[in-house]
């Protein structure tokens, strides 16, 4: 079942639970993901709509972050509680040992084809490459985790 569907249905069941909250969020990565469509004109694949979900989230995040800072608990509990509704949809998120072994067979790759040892200069082209080899194991990771490792591993 597609993220939209599935929110789709989430929505039904919020009206009907009188959630009012959960029904608020639901409605807004509706139209996030609609306007996403409407923008490029055809329907959106699964990976765009990780995408959309995953850009709503980091805008949470860094919503949390300010408010925090600002001395705004209760806007930051708010922001919590929908980055928690928002990530129920996200496709797991790997583990840092199963990202480490993404680096490390992306690299040994990028040393094989380059035929010499990758250093800190090829981190664009690591970064590239483990990235692609994320998203084709249908999983997801933090990019500051992934960008921590892969500089760990090219320093080695």
């Amino acid at each position: 079942m597609k993220i939209s569907e599935k929110i789709d249905a989430d929505i039904i069941s919020a009206m009907k639970a009188k959630e009012e909250h959960r029904l608020t969020t639901l409605r807004m990565v509706k139209s996030a993901l609609r306007s996403k469509e409407i923008d490029k004109r055809e329907p959106l694949t699964d990976a765009e709509e990780t995408q959309v979900l995953a850009t709503l989230l980091k805008q949470r995040r860094e919503s949390v972050e300010s408010f925090t800072k600002g001395d705004r608990p209760e806007l930051a509990a708010k922001e919590q509680a929908e980055i928690g509704m928002l990530e129920t949809y996200m496709p797991q998120a790997a583990g840092e040992e199963q990202v480490r072994e993404i680096v490390q067979g992306a690299i040994a790759h990028l040393a094989e084809s380059t035929g010499q040892k990758p250093g800190p200069r090829d981190m664009g082209a690591a970064m590239k490459l483990v990235q692609q080899r994320i998203l084709a194991s249908g999983m997801r990771a933090d990019g500051k985790l992934v960008s921590e490792l892969v500089k760990a591993e090219l320093a080695k």
